[in-house]
């Protein structure tokens, strides 16, 4: 893995901990969706653990070269002092479709045995979470006391999206390290490292939806985000009085093979609202609140409870015809 790109204060203070001797035993990634918390967590851990094998205090950066036991380990899901917990697949036969909504207390107790051994390959072990917003509620009390107790050697990477919706006895025992958006030029050698394929154009539409977060960004690839974007300024600027845009665009994102631009219109729609309701005052600022909250908790709902495609897509563009008004 490479070093991650932007958020140059946010790594810097991390990396004096780690040389410091004293590294707290608990840390809270917190910032913007997709803006790099998760990557740099795992990254920090394979140095860490490289490091603590090796018995070296010398690193420079984060990156930990290809063919390195660790890294080789940790790529492998395999490393015994390295343990992830995130969402599972809904069906552990299709690990690529939809996941679970929480990281379970089970989980979280599947640490339990982990603890009850020294690690294996140096005197460190890392546990890293993502995102600690997903886990429940019984998960976070499980997971509470290993935070105040903390076994020998583990270091907690908590990464969080939403930090004040934690319990505050957690926020309480991390050190947080705050990671911001990216500027667009970050974005973009982020895109062109993890896509070379993309052309101008797309890299252009895509830090432009990206709003700082490559992640965000690299999720849209090849969805062509930009017509998607026009479609919703159309409806918003011009209504849809006959009711055709939303027709067509409802058509266009309805059935299996445009899942993921449906995904994208769900992200987009909210997003658009919000920034809309930036430069509005009085009745019409009223007007972009109430139409965000709708289309917000519409978009939150329609993939959890699988509500039919076409519908969703047709009520969400009345909502962004509402801006019209």
């Amino acid at each position: 893995m490479t070093d991650i790109i932007g958020n140059a204060a946010a790594q810097s203070a991390f990396a004096a901990a780690m040389h410091s001797g004293a590294l707290h035993h608990a840390w809270l990634f917190t910032g913007p969706q997709g803006v790099g918390k998760a990557s740099f967590a795992r990254l920090a851990a394979m140095r860490m653990l490289a490091d603590a094998r090796s018995g070296s205090t010398a690193s420079r950066g984060f990156a930990v070269p290809a063919g390195e036991p660790t890294r080789a380990l940790i790529e492998a899901g395999s490393h015994p002092d390295f343990r992830l917990l995130t969402r599972l697949p809904k069906d552990p036969d299709k690990p690529d479709q939809d996941l679970a909504r929480s990281i379970t207390i089970a989980q979280v107790r599947t640490l339990q045995p982990l603890f009850a051994t020294t690690p294996s390959m140096s005197p460190r072990r890392i546990v890293m979470i993502d995102a600690i917003d997903d886990l429940e509620r019984g998960g976070s009390n499980a997971l509470l006391k290993n935070l105040e107790e903390p076994p020998a050697g583990t270091i907690f990477l908590l990464v969080s999206h939403a930090p004040g919706r934690l319990l505050p006895t957690i926020r309480s025992r991390c050190r947080v390290l705050r990671f911001e958006a990216l500027t667009p030029d970050e974005v973009a050698v982020t895109l062109r490292l993890a896509q070379p394929d993309l052309d101008h154009d797309e890299i252009s539409a895509l830090v432009r939806a990206s709003e700082g977060a490559p992640g965000r960004a690299l999720r849209y690839a090849g969805l062509d985000i930009a017509s998607l974007d026009e479609a919703i300024a159309r409806i918003a600027d011009e209504g849809d009085r006959d009711n055709g845009h939303r027709l067509r665009l409802a058509k266009s994102l309805a059935g299996k093979a445009s899942q993921p631009r449906y995904e994208a219109f769900l992200d987009r729609v909210p997003a658009f609202i919000a920034r809309a309701a930036r430069d509005r005052s009085g009745g019409r600022l009223k007007t972009a609140l109430d139409a965000h909250a709708a289309a917000r908790d519409l978009s939150a709902a329609a993939i959890g409870l699988s509500l039919d495609a076409q519908a969703t897509v047709f009520e969400l563009a009345g909502i962004l015809a509402t801006l019209r008004t």
